[in-house]
């Protein structure tokens, strides 16, 4: 499979998105495209890929514009356990502006117990933004972690509190 990459410019720093066949299968805030592909699991790269216009980038250039939304209709593929699935389908049901715990997240999957691995799963997360893992927060409100940065996290949550 060959996929195509491409970088737009954002206010948080550039943006690549890696798509293929319509679907985004990785995308992060920097233009190293090399770090964009680690995020997939080896066997889940693909064999090619060329430099080109994706179809989720509209999707980027609005939710900056202020459409937040926009990101919510953007096909993604993500391989993994079923409860990484059920975990990155519940983030993409998050609202903007209003973010859940780690605890919350654990709770609304079903197991409330289960913190490290809600955690876990916002990690593994290869399609940032279109999968919302920075809407997920510490107890107390804490930011947590973030693959793409505290600040960048910390920027895309103040946006979307407005919103």
């Amino acid at each position: 499979m060959t996929a195509r990459i491409q970088t737009v410019p954002t206010p948080d720093g550039p943006f690549t998105i890696l798509e293929h066949g319509g679907e985004v299968l990785a995308s992060g805030w920097t233009d190293d495209h090399a770090a964009i592909v680690a995020r997939l699991r080896p066997a889940h790269r693909p064999a090619g890929i060329e430099v080109g216009g994706t179809d989720a980038a509209a999707a980027v250039a609005a939710y900056y514009a202020g459409d937040l939304a926009a990101i919510d209709a953007v096909p993604v593929r993500q391989s993994g356990t079923e409860l990484q699935l059920a975990g990155w389908a519940a983030l993409r049901r998050i609202v903007p502006g209003e973010p859940l715990t780690y605890t919350a997240f654990a709770a609304a999957l079903g197991s409330p117990g289960a913190v490290r691995a809600a955690a876990s799963i916002c990690a593994r997360n290869a399609p940032a933004l279109f999968v919302p893992c920075h809407r997920v927060l510490r107890t107390g409100g804490a930011l947590g972690g973030f693959a793409w940065g505290l600040d960048v996290k910390e920027r895309l949550l103040a946006r979307e509190s407005q919103g």
